[in-house]
């Protein structure tokens, strides 16, 4: 079982055991606006494969990336393009997850290859807090592959609790839809439809004076 601890009780003692256990190479499970996520370290290859084995995530299907804000893409993107400038000053902090050119050392278990990788700034308080103090940390779900993602920490403790280090309890989160999903390398294309609708997304690149990809 997974050790708990109670975000509400005592939010930067909270952090600071999470921080620790992030800087050893663990993984940990944290509440966003959404659902439950699986939060490592992109940087630390090992804690990634750990995360990939427990989602039992299928090839093709890299992993993503929160950022507390803007400045923790040091590292992770190799450029921010000028479609996903425009869509992180409209869209940022939010369910927006925006697909950049990866850094060239990000571990290759993250971007699967792909040479690209997704990044969120969430809107969640508490989770921006807990980042800024870990850095950016993985952001998937916290269930198996094929499985409903978990909104409260005990649905985390049954499915992943022998394999996560530490559950971060922020109590039943909100639930709804998994954010939307923009590829900015190349032409713009919308990879999947969440909370942000197509038309807004198009709408706020052609005030710029750029397409999104039909």
């Amino acid at each position: 079982m997974a050790r708990m601890l109670t975000l509400q009780a005592d939010p930067q003692k909270a952090a600071e055991a999470v921080g620790q256990v992030i800087r050893r190479g663990g993984v940990v499970a944290i509440p966003t606006e959404s659902f439950y996520a699986v939060g490592a370290s992109p940087f630390d290859e090992a804690a990634v494969r750990r995360v990939g084995r427990m989602k039992g995530r299928a090839q093709g299907k890299p992993l993503l990336v929160l950022i507390a804000e803007p400045a923790q893409l040091e590292g992770i993107v190799a450029e921010v393009t000028e479609g996903a400038a425009v869509l992180m000053q409209r869209f940022w902090p939010g369910p927006l997850t925006i697909v950049f050119p990866a850094a060239s050392d990000l571990p290759e278990v993250l971007t699967l290859g792909t040479g690209t990788v997704g990044v969120r700034q969430p809107a969640y308080p508490a989770l921006v807090e807990l980042l800024r103090r870990t850095g950016p940390l993985t952001g998937t779900s916290a269930n198996r592959s094929g499985e409903p993602p978990a909104q409260t920490a005990e649905e985390v403790q049954a499915a992943l609790g022998s394999e996560v280090d530490v559950i971060l309890d922020g109590g039943p989160t909100a639930g709804g839809l998994p954010s939307t999903i923009v590829q900015t390398v190349g032409s713009i294309r919308l990879l999947r439809e969440g909370p942000i609708a197509r038309e807004r997304i198009a709408a706020a690149l052609a005030e710029a004076g750029l397409v999104l990809a039909s």
